[in-house]
């Protein structure tokens, strides 16, 4: 008698994920990670933010309170003033003081913007609502205050703000009061300078005919 056997092949199993994929599966799944991690961390990051700088100016504060209420003598000491000459600036409403209006449009370093005085306390504090079209919009609050000391007076310059997701994540790279805290002082310098200048005296009187 004789027996036919056939030899019966295993099924083959099916193929299974290779190892190159199952490194790319595991580096989608910490870069994942990461990122989320990352953006948690810059939502977690302050709201508000503030960059402040002071100075002291040996003259009166009437005479510093001037240069700062009345837009029209910010170019004498601006420290944005200089970067385009050819920024085109409209003044509007009151020549100083409350309500008084300025806009200016220029190169990427000055941006585009305007600023309105919404306060003005005379000879003691300016408030000023600043609002930025370029680079990025955005709104801030402006204060100076002006106090009289036995050397003059001390102006403070503070800007205020607070930060959406998109600004947070810039300030990640670029610390606020680092970025804007050297062009308040450069300005604080100029407006000190200017400020300090004697008075012009008036010139000779001209005898009027009879």
């Amino acid at each position: 008698m004789t027996i036919d056997a056939t030899t019966s092949k295993a099924p083959t199993p099916p193929p299974g994920v290779s190892p190159r994929r199952k490194r790319l599966r595991r580096l989608f799944v910490l870069l994942v990670l990461i990122i989320g991690g990352f953006c948690t961390y810059i939502a977690m990051l302050p709201n508000e933010y503030q960059v402040k700088r002071s100075t002291t100016v040996h003259n009166d504060h009437t005479v510093v309170f001037g240069h700062v209420n009345d837009f029209h003598k910010w170019d004498n000491w601006s420290p944005w003033a200089k970067l385009d000459p050819n920024s085109k600036v409209t003044f509007s409403g009151p020549d100083a003081g409350e309500g008084a209006h300025f806009t200016w449009n220029g190169n990427d370093e000055v941006g585009e913007g305007d600023m309105t005085i919404v306060s003005s306390q005379p000879h003691e504090s300016i408030g000023i609502k600043l609002h930025f079209v370029r680079p990025m919009e955005d709104t801030a609050d402006v204060k100076f205050t002006f106090d009289p000391t036995d050397d003059g007076t001390v102006v403070t310059w503070t800007m205020s703000g607070k930060h959406n997701f998109v600004s947070k994540f810039f300030c990640f790279f670029m610390n606020m009061d680092k970025m804007i805290g050297g062009d308040f002082e450069k300005g604080l310098a100029s407006l000190k300078q200017v400020a300090e200048q004697p008075a012009a005296s008036p010139g000779p009187s001209v005898p009027t005919p009879e």
